[in-house]
């Protein structure tokens, strides 16, 4: 006779925290990390890929912490779990923020700040401008294999900062605070050439207007800061790559130093 197959509930509760805390970790960062997190992309698709990798990765990972998944210390790792995922595809997220910062103060500048629609994405309103160097950002990070980079950081995360239930140092996240700092200062370099032109554009016409007053600028000066404002962005396009690449790079470098910090 054949010996029937037994299971204790340590061993039920060992195999479900083995798979269920790192699945945690990847489900918060692709549910907040560029590309994956994308309103397009249906729910279903977010949980599918985040079992699949959980699938891949957790046979490479240490022996997790043998904690009971419902009790204090279980749920408390679970937290840690989330709050890790969250921050490293919201460091990611930063880039972005900050090509959508640069659209919007060009797009103030050019008067298109009457062009907006509501971006699915960030929930709210969104310039016109804004969104098309988001999505150009986009591409640029596909074209680079930033989405495969991001999945290779999450996998090697679990090796810099294992899955405990030790308390998480302060230091990771003072790291993250002090780059998301210079989300305003990067935003402000990429547009800063189109900001200088219009902004000597603007006071050309200026000086035109106090000369001849008879002259009408006002029904001449918007279409002429836009047409400038959009041969500008045209030149400025092609110089959009190589400012992000090695943005997407230190911000790959950032989430190890992150999760070092995490650690101390």
């Amino acid at each position: 006779m054949a010996p029937i197959l037994s299971v204790t509930s340590d061993q039920l509760n060992l195999w479900l925290v083995t798979f269920l805390w790192p699945f945690v970790r990847m489900l918060a960062l692709i549910g907040s990390a560029p590309i994956f997190s994308e309103a397009a992309v249906p729910r279903r698709v977010k949980v599918g890929l985040a079992v699949l990798l959980a699938l891949v990765v957790t046979p490479t990972l240490e022996a997790q912490p043998a904690i009971p998944l419902m009790s204090a210390a279980g749920l408390w790792v679970l937290l840690q779990q989330v709050l890790i995922g969250a921050a490293m595809g919201f460091t990611m997220r930063m880039v972005f923020a900050m090509v959508q910062a640069a659209g919007e103060y060009v797009g103030l500048q050019m008067g298109l700040s009457f062009a907006s629609f509501f971006d699915p994405t960030s929930g709210g309103s969104t310039m016109v401008l804004a969104r098309l160097l988001n999505v150009l950002a986009l591409l640029i990070f596909l074209a680079t294999d930033g989405h495969l980079l991001l999945i290779r950081t999450l996998a090697e995360s679990f090796h810099n900062l294992p899955i405990t239930d030790a308390p998480l140092a302060r230091g990771g996240w003072l790291q993250l605070v002090l780059a998301g700092g210079q989300i305003i200062g990067d935003g402000l370099m990429l547009a800063l050439p189109l900001i200088a032109s219009l902004l000597s554009l603007n006071l050309a016409m200026g000086i035109l207007n106090r000369v001849s007053p008879q002259f009408s600028i006002f029904s001449v000066g918007f279409p002429i800061t836009l047409l400038a404002g959009l041969a500008m962005l045209q030149l400025l396009l092609q110089y959009l790559a190589p400012f992000l690449e090695p943005r997407f790079g230190a911000s790959f470098e950032l989430i190890p130093q992150f999760l070092q910090g995490l650690r101390r």
